[in-house]
């Protein structure tokens, strides 16, 4: 599959509909302009690729809204080299734009299935996470701690409390919490024991599941 010069013009597009929706920062534009959408998506869903929608993937997933992307992405504040773990890694959509930041990313998936296509399919592309894990996202990833940003790109019913013991003094964590909607919510840690937390609107995830298969 290529990148044309019709899929870089429906991604100008696609950044400027993200612009008009409240998307200031211009790293996260650029890099979700550089990020060649419809290869991660399966071919049925071409047509469908630059526009601001979640779509099907496999496993019963999505690839979320490039709009929730940018959203939950420009909450992280990342700067390069800053240290990532990202909790779903999904389609592999997200931590992209994550590795075009900058970051050195860390990622977990709890779908084998979808584990092991991304764990391929991404660099292949050019994407390099410093760790692509099967695993559960609910326990993060304690021997790689601490984290600059966590990012967890399902909905959680509750905030699992390792991630925020994971998190670096300064680190954010940004969560989309609840059942049937959730609220984008971010936690920045002040100290030990002392967190921040800021809520954001609701927005519409998959589940975050429990446990390994």
């Amino acid at each position: 599959m290529k990148d044309t010069f019709k899929h870089k013009g429906l991604r100008q597009q696609l950044v400027e509909i993200i612009k008009s929706k409240g998307i200031k920062d211009e790293k996260v534009l650029e890099a979700i302009g550089n990020i060649p959408r419809h290869m991660f998506m399966d071919s049925g869903f071409l047509d469908h690729a630059y526009q601001d929608k979640a779509f099907p993937i496999a496993a019963d997933q999505t690839i979320s809204q490039p709009y929730t992307v940018a959203f939950q992405t420009e909450l992280l504040q990342v700067k390069p080299g800053d240290k990532i773990l990202e909790i779903g890694t999904g389609s592999g959509y997200q931590t992209a734009v994550l590795c075009e930041l900058g970051a050195v990313v860390y990622s977990i998936e709890r779908q084998r299935e979808l584990y092991k296509k991304t764990s391929k399919f991404l660099p292949k592309l050019g994407y390099i996470a410093k760790k692509l894990i099967f695993g559960d996202g609910y326990i993060g990833l304690k021997e790689e701690a601490p984290f600059k940003g966590i990012i967890v790109t399902a909905g959680a019913p509750f905030v699992p409390k390792p991630l925020l013991s994971q998190l670096a003094i300064g680190g954010r964590l940004v969560i989309p919490v609840g059942d049937e909607v959730q609220t984008m919510t971010l936690f920045i840690r002040n100290g030990a024991k002392e967190f921040e937390k800021h809520e954001f609107g609701e927005f519409r995830f998959v589940p975050l599941l429990e446990d390994k298969n």
